[in-house]
């Protein structure tokens, strides 16, 4: 009969708004030790994908194991508006029912885009259910909602009257597809096919030129200087002169910068002061003329001359082929080259001169490298590896463009009259004042999310129980778009760390090591596989697969080893409870060495459990509980009971360390352990998720009584394994020197025990203290007889070969006498093993 399998739906449905209406999940007794975790927002653009399931497994983690520790925990759940790919979904969507997004307006937008928000918000929480996140609905936040609104207003009016907050003309990371400007973390960088075009720049009035090497000649329309370095002899003469700019034919001056390398290309380079950021520093060094040669949507507008209208792919090619015809295109040499992309959109990023607001870098990330200084007050990474990163960005970054090109999210509280400029929380008073039709960029509003949602800037409860917070988790490919952005904005609005731990985990690739992508089709969809393995086993794999910091190569073969494991769980229990049913009271006395052996065990992986949990080691903690309750418990335990079943001691036993094992495991099963947790006749509290996590009890420590049953389960394990290895009949006869009941009567041996030896084939088993001997006819197959023959064969060839080589007086005499002796060795037990086969 097949043992009954582990149906997940089953034990799963209901579960979560049970625990949810029953208020298990909310935080505020005073009189435990708070414990905050809060939840990193996913947006409100749709389904979560396998990344964010491992991110709120991790966490849903900790927060049981924190509350059965006996914390007031917080787990505080929110969303994010997430400015350009919400804006993005809804102009779809509308542009899908012909509507334009600027004849619609941007009131009607706005109410576009809250509607999706409310439908897709709630979405999520039925995803945060089905992956078991016990957050605290009652305090649920969203980025835009009206106390983070006044948050972030607040926060942008101090900086800029502070003057950390500023705005500038400046060349920006311009997004052509969603039309808006995107901070240096939003940019992501691909190796694309290029290459370098050598380009004449004519010296005015004479038939000498420049060889100037460009990757982007469509530019050109732009230049408004050529640079040598000064030190290069080749161009010395030049400076001060002017070259005719190809094309376009008006003069531009040659000048000395240190930013032309004599050693990198040709030594000279175009100047494009509104198109490259290194030129836009050259051309502020020299006082030169900015121009726009390109539109929003990266066309080329009316300073390109008769290529207006044209994209910058188009302009390009009809422009090389004019270069061509006027013979004023040298070279062109391929190569490849790193060109940044938005992260949203996936169009080419056009540096692009605008002005922008920004966020002055420099003051902000010296006050969190102070603090990283302090190892009192730091931040603290797991793994420790990953504060290199957050430090290497703070030590070189640039000041943070915050606006953004959009009408879904936190506008700019700046409004415009003529040439003066109103930074406040309200409209400033008066007539003929414009508001900025910007919004901020969407990681401003969330660096202030450990703090804001507990109501922040105001002094409130929660704020003054749960901040600063203990815990974030977080994968290490936003450390800088993210954990940063927090961690300054924390210590400059309220002089502290936002977290004392950031627990970093990697990213979830296919088990072939490659990223996840829809060009691969590589994705995993995390509700796919609940349906098919369970919560649970989706959760504990993701948990305690791999090192934290490390990726995880997602395998589909190990969701369903997890699957059984969960299953062998099971049938465990189901075997207990059968066994336990009617025990109205745990006793402890007449042990026998099997159930102080069990406890011993027990008690020691409790020990080793909770400092893994308490490190974030869940990778080491799952190893060792595996091997504990599959070996241990299952294997070997259970196993034993059979044999003492009527004793209220050992039903005991069963039943305090299935309990413990339910409770260790419970962070990440909580489905199943919770429905096994309530069949136990005994227990501690009305649900798994409130009781009390196991604890240590040295009074349960028999070491010497262990290690004489651990040499008791090696010695069945390799009696077991010889009589397999060489089919050894069932009804072999055993010496054995213990009359031990758990060994007689595993290893069945009642009927087959003797008490003198035999002259036939034989086995010696021994582990420690114990000894067998196994006595056994052997009948020979005819496969037998044959291996048989051969075996003798080759044994009377070698000896006969082995005999004429000793006989040999020239070799005895002159062979190394170690050699000689290795032969005769070697044909002595080569006779006695013949002999023994062919008796």
């Amino acid at each position: 009969m097949l043992a009954p399998k582990y149906e997940h739906i089953s034990v799963e449905t209901g579960k979560y708004e049970e625990w949810k209406n029953k208020g298990y999940f909310k935080c505020g007794n005073k009189s435990k030790n708070p414990y905050c975790l809060v939840i990193p927002p996913p947006n409100v653009t749709g389904k979560l994908h396998i990344g964010h399931a491992y991110d709120v497994s991790i966490q849903d983690a900790i927060i049981r194991y924190k509350r059965m520790m006996g914390f007031d925990t917080l787990w505080l759940p929110g969303m994010d508006h997430a400015a350009i790919a919400t804006e993005a979904k809804v102009v779809k969507k509308l542009k899908d029912q012909g509507i334009d997004k600027y004849e619609y307006g941007r009131d009607k937008f706005l109410e576009a885009c809250w509607d999706w928000t409310r439908e897709y918000g709630g979405s999520i929480r039925e995803q945060w259910g089905a992956l078991g996140c016990s957050v605290d609905y009652t305090k649920e936040r969203f980025t835009l909602d009206e106390g983070l609104n006044k948050a972030v207003t607040k926060v942008f009016v101090d900086y800029y009257n502070k003057g950390l907050i500023y705005r500038g003309e400046k060349i920006i990371n311009w997004d052509p597809v969603a039309q808006t400007a995107l901070s240096n973390e939003e940019v992501i960088y691909k190796d694309v096919e290029g290459a370098f075009y050598h380009l004449k720049y004519f010296i005015e009035g004479t038939d000498e030129y420049l060889d100037v090497a460009t990757t982007r000649p469509e530019t050109l329309f732009g230049d408004t200087a050529v640079a040598v370095n000064a030190e290069d002899e080749r161009y010395q003469k030049y400076i001060g002169k002017n070259v005719i700019l190809p094309v376009v034919n008006k003069a531009i001056p040659i000048i000395a910068d240190e930013h032309a390398d004599p050693e990198f290309g040709t030594g000279v380079v175009k100047i494009t002061p509104a198109h490259d950021p290194n030129d836009f520093e050259v051309g502020n060094r020299h006082n030169l003329e900015r121009i726009v040669v390109m539109n929003p949507d990266a066309t080329m507008n009316e300073n390109a001359f008769k290529y207006n209208g044209m994209t910058r792919e188009e302009c390009r090619e009809e422009l090389l082929k004019d270069l061509k015809e006027m013979d004023l295109l040298i070279s062109i040499e391929p190569m490849t080259h790193s060109v940044g992309h938005s992260e949203r959109t996936n169009a080419m990023v056009e540096p692009y001169l605008s002005k922008q607001w920004f966020v002055k870098m420099t003051p902000l990330a010296q006050q969190l490298l102070d603090v990283q200084n302090d190892k009192d007050n730091k931040i603290n990474f797991v793994p420790e590896k990953f504060e290199k990163t957050l430090t290497h960005w703070m030590e070189d970054c640039h000041d943070w463009c915050i606006s953004r090109q959009l009408w879904w999210g936190h506008r700019i509280p700046a409004w415009y009259k003529d040439d003066e400029v109103y930074v406040g929380m309200e409209a400033p008073e008066g007539e003929g004042w414009v508001q900025d039709n910007d919004v901020l960029d969407t990681w401003f509003s969330s660096a202030l999310w450990p703090f804001s949602t507990l109501g922040w800037p105001e002094k409130t409860e929660d704020i003054e129980r749960y901040f600063p917070t203990d815990c974030l988790v977080t994968g290490y490919d936003i450390i800088f778009f993210w954990v940063a952005r927090m961690a300054f904005q924390s210590i400059e609005l309220n002089g502290v760390r936002p977290f004392k731990d950031v627990v970093i985990h990697g990213l979830v690739r296919d088990k072939e090591g490659r990223k996840m992508s829809k060009s691969l089709g590589n994705g995993v969809d995390p509700f796919d596989m609940i349906e098919q393995y369970g919560t649970d086993a989706l959760r504990y794999y993701l948990n305690t697969d791999c090192a934290f910091g490390t990726d995880l190569s997602f395998d589909e073969v190990k969701m369903s080893s997890t699957w059984n494991y969960i299953n062998k769980i099971w049938n465990a229990s189901r075997f207990v409870l059968m066994n336990i049913e009617g025990l109205e009271e745990l006793t402890f006395d007449n042990l026998t060495d099997e159930d102080k052996w069990i406890l011993t065990k027990y008690e020691n992986i409790v020990d080793s459990s909770i400092k893994h949990m308490d490190k974030y080691e869940f990778n080491l903690f799952g190893a060792e509980t595996y091997n504990f309750i599959y070996n241990d418990f299952c294997s070997n335990y259970i196993e034993f009971s059979k044999f003492n079943s009527e004793s209220n001691t050992t039903k005991s036993v069963l039943c305090y360390v299935l309990t413990g094992i339910l409770k260790m495991l419970h962070p990440f099963m909580p489905f199943v352990t919770e429905e096994i947790y309530q069949m136990l006749p005994i227990k501690d509290s009305e649900s798994i998720m409130i009781s009390e996590y196991p604890k240590f009890n040295k009074d349960n420590i028999f070491e010497e009584t262990t290690k004489k049953v651990d040499n008791k389960i090696e010695f069945i394990k390799n009696f077991r394994n010889i009589k397999t290895e060489n089919n050894i009949p069932k009804d072999a006869k055993v010496l054995i020197n213990t009359d031990d009941e758990i060994i007689i009567r595993m290893l069945k041996l009642q009927d087959v025990i003797i008490n003198e030896k035999l002259d036939i084939n034989s086995y010696e088993v021994k582990a420690n203290e114990y000894e067998a001997t196994i006595y056994y006819e052997k009948v020979e197959s005819e496969e037998d007889k044959a291996l048989k023959e051969k075996q003798i064969n080759d044994l009377r060839n070698s000896i006969e070969r082995r005999k004429k080589l000793l006989s040999n007086e020239n070799y005895v005499a002159k062979a190394p006498k170690e050699l000689v002796e290795k032969e005769k060795e070697s044909l002595k037990k080569e006779e006695e093993k013949l002999e023994l086969l062919t008796k």
